[in-house]
């Protein structure tokens, strides 16, 4: 039988079923569909094809999921650093944000985004910020996959004035994805501090006439605790519960403050967390307790947040902070084991963001997304476990190709979709403007 493609490598990680390592398999790739995964001779009896891609140690493993990003904020990395939360965003951030923010810079960041992200082995985002239906621009530009944030905030923006104007530019961009393959939607309030309660009872209502998620930073410091407090006499989580949000289509974003009985609250609720631990230490918020969120029964997935406070998008590398920093939070070095580590980066975001029956998996009858790690290199030998090695030791750089939906986004390094001189030129511009 003809088909488009079939990749040959001497590891495949499938993630489902979990625990499974096939070695010197192949994959069939078809109509932007995995057709089979087998052996690699049994591959080669069964098809052809004019595209057959050898990649000897490498390992290959679902597209990464980063659940959370500020895409365009790629273009304040640096900006700011080593601040407390607040002090960031309402004395750097925020001012310089008011000052650059357009559907230019928007443009531009998110196309540094994606570029970034393709080049880490991201091939799904999940995003939050203004001018969304720039940044989908960005991502069709990309070829990637991502889950578009309709933003809401109380204050006025470069996009929008008011939570009436907000929540209609972001029905109308929802309305127009609605038949995407690749983008869709959801509802993206900023945080409890910056939202108030009608916009979000209105919100809650659209996701589930909608059936999208929200996505919203929620328990993210204690000094966000601390002002909810005293301002309302509830922690946020307590809230947006009475509100109505606290349901499985709930994307809680940080959670590093939680009591007990809001972790029960949290799993009972059927909510998703996630974790995003490199921009939590770096902005000294926190730890979020993954091995006992995940002991009792809650999703967590991961994500980077934006390059601003990051600063980078790099998943592997969040997998493996997010992997040791759960062995010292539960004092236990059996916590988040590499294979789960790497299931938080690929199913259980693809889960988070309802997209679990097309990616997160190597699976026969889903998408081809795909990442390529090379594993030959020197600083990755010997191989014992591949997927000890790619989350204790590989690095993005050793990422070499990325499929997403049969599509080849990176070859051999080298981006296929995405012109990286003409981007880093738009970022070199953007450096001068912000810093005049």
């Amino acid at each position: 039988m003809k088909i488009d493609t079939i990749i040959h490598a001497t590891w495949i990680a499938p993630v489902e079923p979990i625990d499974t390592l096939y070695h010197n398999y192949s994959i069939a790739i078809h109509e932007g569909r995995i057709k089979d995964l087998s052996p690699k001779q049994e591959i080669l009896d069964k098809y052809s094809s004019d595209v057959e891609v050898e990649l000897t140690n490498h390992l290959l493993i679902p597209g990464l999921v980063n659940t959370h990003t500020h895409s365009p904020m790629s273009l304040m990395r640096g900006l700011a650093d080593d601040l407390p939360l607040m002090d960031w965003l309402n004395n750097h951030i925020w001012p310089a944000e008011q000052e650059h923010v357009s559907a230019e810079f928007v443009l531009d960041g998110s196309l540094l985004a994606c570029a970034e992200m393709i080049k880490s082995g991201t091939t799904c985002f999940n995003d939050m910020y203004f001018f969304p239906e720039i940044t989908t621009r960005a991502v069709e530009q990309a070829g990637m996959r991502a889950k578009v944030g309709l933003i809401l905030i109380d204050f006025p923006s470069a996009w929008a004035s008011d939570a009436d104007e907000y929540l209609a530019k972001g029905i109308e961009l929802h309305d127009q994805l609605r038949s995407n393959s690749l983008i869709s939607t959801a509802f993206a309030p900023h945080a409890p501090y910056t939202v108030s309660d009608a916009p979000l009872k209105r919100i809650a209502t659209y996701a589930e006439e909608l059936d999208i998620p929200i996505h919203i930073h929620l328990h993210e410091t204690a000094d966000e605790i601390e002002q909810a407090v005293a301002h309302s006499g509830k922690r946020p989580i307590t809230r947006l519960n009475e509100l109505g949000l606290l349901s499985p289509r709930l994307l809680a974003v940080h959670m590093t403050q939680l009591t007990k009985d809001e972790i029960q609250l949290v799993a009972e609720a059927g909510a998703h967390v996630l974790h995003c631990p490199e921009s939590n230490l770096k902005l000294a918020s926190g730890f979020c307790p993954t091995h006992e969120l995940q002991q009792s029964g809650i999703n967590v997935a991961l994500g980077t947040d934006g390059a601003a406070s990051n600063n980078d998008l790099d998943m592997i590398a969040e997998m493996h902070t997010a992997a040791l920093l759960a062995k010292a939070v539960a004092n236990n070095a059996s916590a988040i084991p590499a294979e789960e580590a790497l299931r938080m980066a690929t199913i259980n975001g693809a889960r988070a963001l309802g997209l679990d029956s097309e990616i997160g998996s190597l699976e026969i009858g889903k998408s081809a997304d795909i990442t390529a790690v090379d594993l030959g290199g020197i600083e990755n030998q010997p191989v014992y476990c591949p997927v000890s090695q790619l989350v204790y030791s590989a690095g993005r750089e050793n990422v070499s190709n990325v499929w997403v939906a049969g599509n080849h986004l990176l070859k051999d390094k080298e981006l296929t979709t995405l012109d990286e001189k003409a981007i880093l030129a738009k970022a070199a511009e953007w450096k001068q403007k912000i810093t005049d």
